[in-house]
C-alpha cells in the first residue's frame, strides 16, 4: 500500500509540472496566445493608444471634444490600415516622449521632429509632413526676423525644437509647458516674441483679435514623424505602412489641402517611405 501510494503521488507531481510548463508557454512574454491575440504589442488589443495635445491647431488639437488636427486625422487613417481604431489621450508635450517610450502610450501624435537627441528616448515612423518655425509677437511689435531677437524675451514650449533653437541661438528662452501658455504670454505683453510651429503660429495669430501677428518663417530641418517606444518595431513598420496606403489613395494630400490651404510641399520632401507616388490635391478629392 505504501509503494502504491507513493508511485500515485509521483504521478500526480509529474502531471501538475506538464501543465504548469504548459501554462508558462501559452502566457509567457510573446507567447503563443497573447501574441496571435495582440501581434503588435498594443497596451490593448486592436486599439492604438496615442498621446497627442488639446492646443496645437491646425496640428493637433480638441475641438468639440474630439481629437482632430491634421496629425490625428492622419494617424486614424493610418491605423485603419492596420485594422487598427485609435484612442486619443491628451498630455503635454514636455512628456510626452518618455511617456511614449514607458508605455503609457503606443504611439505619439504631435507634430514631433525628428532629432537625434530625441532619438535616444523613441523611435521614429517614417516622415509624414515638414514644417516652419514661425515668429509671432505682439500685434505692435516693430520685430520683423529671426535675427532681432537678441535681448528679447523669447518664449517657447518646452522641450520642442524651437526651444533647440532659441537655445543654440543663446535667446534663454522662457519655457512654458503648452502653446496656450504661450499664447497668453504674447497677448499680455510678458513676451516679445514667440517661435512656435509656423502652422499653430498662424492659427493663433489669426485668432488673437488682432492681438498677435506673424512677423517671419523659416524652414524647419527635419521632418515631423509618428514616436514610438524604443524597440517597438513590429508597431512602428505597419503604421509605416499605413502611411504609404493613405499617401498612395490619397487620403495625405487631401487632408494638406484641407488644413494647410495654400501652402506648398518642398519639391525635395517625400513623405512615407518616399517610394510612393503623391497625388495632387484636385486628383484627391
Amino acid at each position: 500500500m505504501r509503494i502504491r501510494s507513493v508511485l500515485t503521488r509521483v504521478a500526480t507531481l509529474g502531471a501538475a509540472a506538464v501543465l504548469a510548463a504548459t501554462a508558462l508557454t501559452a502566457c509567457g512574454d510573446g507567447g503563443g496566445t497573447d501574441q496571435a491575440a495582440n501581434p503588435l504589442g498594443l497596451l490593448r488589443p486592436g486599439v492604438l493608444r496615442a498621446g497627442t495635445l488639446t492646443d496645437a491647431p491646425p496640428n493637433v488639437y480638441l475641438k468639440d471634444g474630439k481629437f482632430t488636427g491634421f496629425d490625428n486625422d492622419l494617424l486614424t487613417a493610418v491605423a485603419a490600415k492596420a485594422g487598427l481604431k485609435v484612442e486619443f489621450v491628451g498630455t503635454d508635450f514636455s512628456a510626452l516622449l518618455s511617456q511614449v517610450n514607458n508605455r503609457k502610450f503606443d504611439v505619439g501624435s504631435s507634430s514631433i521632429t525628428i532629432t537625434e537627441a530625441r532619438r535616444k528616448t523613441v523611435d521614429f515612423g517614417n516622415g509624414y509632413d515638414f514644417g516652419y518655425f514661425g515668429l509671432d509677437v505682439p500685434a505692435g511689435s516693430s520685430i520683423t526676423g529671426f535675427d532681432q531677437l537678441a535681448g528679447k524675451r523669447v518664449v517657447v514650449v518646452q522641450g520642442t525644437v524651437q526651444d533647440d533653437y532659441a537655445t543654440k541661438q543663446n535667446l534663454n528662452p522662457v519655457r512654458v509647458p503648452d502653446y496656450n501658455g504661450a499664447v497668453n504670454q504674447l497677448k499680455a505683453g510678458t513676451a516679445d516674441a514667440w517661435i512656435a510651429p509656423a502652422e499653430i503660429g498662424d492659427t493663433s495669430a489669426a485668432d488673437s483679435n488682432g492681438k498677435i501677428k506673424v512677423a517671419a518663417k523659416q524652414l524647419s530641418p527635419a521632418p515631423t514623424a509618428y514616436a514610438f517606444a524604443k524597440g517597438n518595431d513590429k508597431l512602428r513598420a505597419a503604421l509605416d505602412k499605413g502611411l504609404d496606403e493613405v499617401i498612395a489613395d490619397g487620403t495625405w494630400s487631401r487632408l494638406q489641402a484641407q488644413y494647410y490651404p495654400g501652402r506648398p510641399v518642398p519639391a525635395d520632401f517625400k513623405p512615407g517611405s518616399g517610394t510612393v507616388a503623391v497625388p495632387s490635391p484636385s486628383a484627391a478629392s
